[in-house]
């Protein structure tokens, strides 16, 4: 699950090889759809936050309609991937913050620890990003977790899934988490 467009979807067909629908524009997810690679099926989630062009209206009944599937199968999920734009991300919370709001990534993090969903920080788009460590003790000092981020891998996972790099460190955490190893 993630904000949309952070390329959750691409990272699915870069985990399991197979084809998920994906495209540039936010949005094309529209219900969850699920794919099974090997003991582990991977449910993609439609994005939650701001889409261009889409009323608040609906974009909160998204929100909601998330929250409430979450609730009801909280038992049924072994372990929720939150996939963050790594490029992005603290930019996109400091606008949140200056509006004194919690960014909407933020939200969902603390949703799922409070829901005691087990969880995997996803950041993606690493290609992108120039200081790989200063933007991930950012990411974790947002999430409350303390830097150094590297204390924190077996919580945050950097990736590019658009370039396959850190796939394979993100196979090994989730099977590890799922209890596969």
């Amino acid at each position: 699950m993630g904000r949309s467009n952070v390329g959750k979807s691409a990272l699915i067909r870069a985990l399991t090889g197979k084809p998920v629908p994906s495209g540039r524009r936010p949005g094309l997810t529209k219900r969850p759809s699920s794919v099974e690679n090997g003991a582990v099926r991977y449910v993609d989630m439609p994005g939650f936050g701001f889409m261009s062009g889409v009323r608040e209206e609906l974009l909160e009944e998204a929100k909601d309609r998330i929250v409430r599937d979450l609730e009801k199968s909280k038992s049924e999920i072994d372990l929720a991937l939150l996939v963050l734009d790594a490029k992005a991300f603290v930019e996109i919370c400091s606008r949140w913050e200056a509006r004194d709001e919690i960014p909407i990534d933020v939200e969902f993090h603390d949703l799922l620890s409070e829901l005691g969903i087990p969880m995997l920080v996803v950041a993606n788009r690493m290609d992108k990003v120039r200081d790989p460590d200063a933007t991930l003790d950012a990411i974790g000092e947002r999430l409350g977790y303390l830097p150094p981020w590297r204390q924190w891998r077996d919580v945050i996972v950097p990736v590019s899934a658009k370039t396959g790099a850190g796939i394979s460190d993100l196979r090994y955490a989730i099977s590890r988490r799922l209890g596969l190893l």
